[in-house]
């Protein structure tokens, strides 16, 4: 797992839109990612958190090629994908081989015209221009059927299956050209639970069967630290902690990483009952009018005067995977340390 597959850094990411809401007025910058830096290695699980809003589906799209990049560098193994903002027309065709995206929607992202072979095909007739009629029919069925579908499925349209099943099919179509790493756009957030938790041991388990390595972005945290190996947290399109899942989820650093922890429920009702939550208060800002400095500091308990003052860098904390960008995590690693003692 030291083997890195995907390194991105300072990617930026903006939108000109205009400020009164009509086509003629004058343009705002909308930054939705914002100088955001990390990397991926082979077979691992990096989990990009954060509040609705915050830039997290923006970046994976910037990734993949789906939405223009402002700024910043992608890279794949060692062909950049993205330079200074621009895309290298023969980097991005290696990228859409090795690279695949699970949608959040599982319905939408299926085509309804397409039956479910052909919709699983698709990407092999795209990628893999040699394969036969016969031999392309069986990688779709032996699939699915690692998926959980079967034969019997193939003909069928994609109205004719529940939510978790039509990600069943989005997951089968993004494995089934062997990318070495998948996106996943909130892929469980509009399922029940219990299907929730089945399409997670199922993506563990392909993980572990096809040494794949996975973006797996969500705002559900219960979820990324049941797949995770590592943690990004996001707000409004910066980093604010980067850090493996024992850091991140057994001593959070940043006042926003321990907000989101607090609002988990705890499947203990005594326990739930007596806890404090940090409840974070007012609403998040608008990204077109951020505030100066950090821009979680007009809601976070610990801000002083001088959060106001230069925007604060998500910097090595420890051990070179932690970043955290508060001024005061000095101070709140005493804290936190004192507390786990």
């Amino acid at each position: 797992m030291n083997e890195t597959v995907l390194s991105v850094q300072d990617l930026k990411v903006h939108f000109k839109v205009p400020r009164g809401g009509y086509p003629w007025s004058s343009k705002a910058t909308l930054r939705a990612v914002e100088g955001v830096s990390f990397q991926i290695r082979r077979g691992e699980t990096l989990g990009l958190v954060g509040e609705s809003g915050c830039g997290k589906s923006t970046l994976a799209r910037a990734i993949i090629g789906l939405t223009p990049v402002t700024d910043g560098s992608v890279r794949w193994h060692d062909t950049e994908t993205v330079r200074d903002g621009h895309r290298p027309a023969d980097a991005m065709q290696r990228l859409r081989k090795d690279v695949q995206m699970v949608f959040q929607d599982p319905l939408a992202s299926l085509d309804p015209r397409m039956t479910i072979e052909q919709i699983v095909a698709e990407p092999l007739k795209v990628q893999r221009k040699e394969l036969g009629r016969e031999e392309t029919r069986v990688r779709v069925l032996t699939m699915l059927e690692r998926v959980g579908l079967g034969a019997h499925h193939l003909a069928r349209y994609a109205h004719e299956f529940s939510g978790g099943q039509c990600q069943r099919i989005g997951i089968a179509r993004a494995l089934v050209a062997e990318p070495q790493l998948v996106i996943c756009d909130e892929p469980v957030s509009a399922l029940d639970v219990s299907i929730q938790a089945q399409i997670v041991n199922l993506l563990r388990d392909l993980q572990r069967e096809l040494s794949l390595s996975l973006l797996f972005v969500a705002h559900d945290l219960a979820v990324v630290k049941a797949i995770s190996h590592r943690v990004l947290v996001m707000y409004l399109g910066r980093v604010m902690e980067l850090g493996t899942r024992r850091e991140v989820y057994g001593s959070p650093q940043h006042p926003y990483t321990r907000a989101l922890l607090s609002s988990v429920p705890r499947p203990d009702p005594a326990t739930e009952r007596t806890r404090k939550h940090a409840v974070l208060s007012g609403e998040m800002p608008s990204p077109l009018n951020l505030p100066s400095g950090c821009a979680f500091r007009t809601r976070c308990p610990d801000a002083i005067a001088a959060c106001a003052g230069d925007v604060p860098q998500a910097v090595p904390r420890g051990t070179d995977d932690r970043r955290v960008a508060c001024i005061r995590v000095g101070e709140q690693l005493e804290q936190a340390s004192s507390v786990i003692a």
